[in-house]
């Protein structure tokens, strides 16, 4: 039987209505909360993490900038359950879906945009020119850089779609090859299955990398335009 690599990927669907918002939905009711004074080391070791990541991030915006805190947090924190629970078998990713990713990417980076020609209409002018350039070049030159900034939101969904599908993609290939292998030759199955655990490893640290990545260049575009 011919078994179809995409298959996975296709949004599913329970009695034919789609199911899509329900798994977007479903991690942020993973993330464990606690009303008590003293937590535990769940959610100790949560808040550290995050703490992290936020003083990181938000180092070197100003104070109009870190009022984006809350939304970056919670952006990577979404985007990284997604793509774990989405190594699960039988599970679907939504970040291989180039079209939330999208709807992920051209707000934030709209929002980012819109507040720099609101607030340093100038320096975000000056992009589109870089000083000393020759004349004859200014044309050419500011249509490169508007071009280039009209693609940062594609550029980061495309990324973070490519690095997901790609490593689920290699996961099943080798998984369906040490299926395969299982019944002909069993000393070269157990190889290709400790290829396959170390690329589940590795797909886990992919998963949380490109959470950082997408995060990280939308907030390196905030701080740009504030």
């Amino acid at each position: 039987m011919n078994e179809n690599l995409f298959a996975s990927f296709i949004a599913p669907t329970i009695l034919g209505l789609p199911a899509a918002v329900l798994i977007i939905l479903f991690p942020p009711l993973l993330i464990p909360t606690s009303k008590h004074l003293i937590n535990n080391r769940l959610i100790t070791t949560q808040q550290w993490l995050i703490k992290l990541t936020s003083k990181q991030m938000m180092a070197m915006h100003n104070t109009k900038g870190r009022t984006w805190s809350l939304m970056l947090v919670s952006l990577i924190i979404f985007i990284a359950t997604t793509n774990l629970l989405g190594l699960l078998p039988h599970s679907f990713t939504p970040t291989t879906q180039l079209s939330m990713n999208l709807a992920m990417a051209i707000p934030l980076w709209a929002g980012a945009v819109i507040m720099g020609f609101r607030s340093k209409i100038k320096n975000a002018l000056a992009h589109f020119l870089p000083q000393g350039t020759p004349t004859p070049l200014i044309p050419m030159l500011v249509i490169i850089e508007t071009i280039s900034l009209l693609i940062q939101p594609m550029a980061l969904a495309v990324r973070l779609t490519a690095n997901i599908t790609a490593g689920h993609l290699l996961m099943h290939l080798i998984g369906s090859a040490t299926l395969a292998m299982s019944t002909i030759n069993l000393p070269s199955t157990l190889i290709i299955f400790t290829i396959l655990i170390l690329l589940t490893i590795l797909e886990i640290a992919v998963a949380l990398i490109q959470a950082y990545v997408f995060t990280l260049l939308v907030s390196l575009y905030l701080h740009d335009n504030t």
